[in-house]
């Protein structure tokens, strides 16, 4: 099995160690499950989206202070939805690898689940706040009165839009090109999905009213997708740049040039891990089970926040060294 369920992996040094030891070993059966029935990979992301959806309701009326042990179970089952959400959005991966059936639709659909989640289900907590908030009036000695109730949740309401957009968009957006990155430089452009805006750009405009709308509409967000990641690295678009002029073409790059890159990347894709769902979706359960949901605003917007302006300035750092050294 080792062999197999490795051929089904981006790669080991991407991935933490919750997911290669104990869910993508999983995902690895599942995969193998829908191979079996020959279920296409685009359809399990789009499981994936519906199911994580789908806990919003569950997150919405779950809470343990206000309504006892019927609340906690609503709890639990917005949490495993969610947990089978992501399952299947690491099936779908390794069964595209398991089978061939990779497509540049499957690419942005998968990096579209989790919004497909968590826009919902932020909107479900905003929803929760506004129905039981006596925990943070008590904390701050605000009288619970409906103005009151009104104007706070306006103000948890832009919370979670600056952690949606800036946070958990922003982030998630940065982690997965990074991940990409490190993947460019370790295994080659071929087994990468390392791409870019102008690419992206060039595939939409060869598009003509034959591709279903649904294609062109996701092709066209994932011009945005990949322009937002462009923005946020300009040091190492830099470092791309100097090494195309230099060597002709990435394919050209010396091996030594790629494994000073992996040696300085190593360290940060730990850290940008972090970014990604495991750690994330801890303290989304813990702050729910604590009947405090909005706090995951702010945990988002500023804890999160800090350890992504972490990881950029450190990728970005090495990459403007490597670029003066060339």
């Amino acid at each position: 099995m080792d062999k197999n369920f490795k051929a089904t992996l981006k790669s080991s040094e991407t991935e933490d160690w919750l997911d290669l030891h104990v869910i993508r070993p999983f995902c690895y059966y599942c995969a193998l499950a829908f191979a079996k029935f020959d279920v296409h990979p685009n359809t399990v992301t789009i499981w994936s989206m519906v199911i994580g959806a789908v806990s919003t309701i569950f997150f919405a009326c779950g809470s343990f202070y206000y309504s006892g042990w019927w609340g906690l179970g609503m709890n639990l089952i917005a949490i495993f939805l969610l947990m089978v959400a992501d399952i299947f959005d690491c099936t779908d991966g390794q069964l595209a690898r398991m089978t061939g059936k990779k497509s540049r639709l499957g690419r942005i659909l998968d990096g579209v689940a989790g919004f497909a989640w968590f826009v919902p289900i932020y909107h479900g907590l905003v929803y929760r706040f506004y129905m039981h908030h006596e925990i943070e009036f008590s904390w701050l000695h605000i009288e619970d009165t409906p103005e009151n109730a009104i104007i706070a949740t306006a103000v948890v309401y832009a919370l979670g839009v600056v952690s949606g957009i800036m946070g958990l968009a922003g982030q998630q957006r940065l982690a997965d090109y990074y991940i990409q990155v490190h993947l460019f430089f370790l295994k080659g452009e071929k087994d990468s999905e390392l791409d870019n805006s102008r690419r992206q750009q060039e595939i939409y405009d060869q598009m003509d009213k034959s591709t279903p709308w649904v294609e062109r509409y996701f092709q066209k967000s994932y011009i945005g997708y990949t322009l937002k990641q462009e923005q946020v690295t300009p040091q190492f678009q830099h470092l791309m740049t100097c090494l195309r002029q230099k060597y002709g073409s990435t394919g050209n790059i010396p091996d030594s040039i790629r494994q000073e890159f992996l040696k300085a990347s190593r360290p940060v894709i730990t850290w940008n891990g972090l970014l990604t769902f495991n750690f994330r979706s801890f303290w989304l359960f813990l702050f729910c089970l604590l009947d405090i949901p909005a706090c995951n605003f702010l945990f988002e917007i500023f804890v999160m926040g800090l350890l992504a302006f972490y990881v950029n300035y450190r990728h970005e750092a090495f990459c403007k060294r490597i670029s003066q050294s060339l």
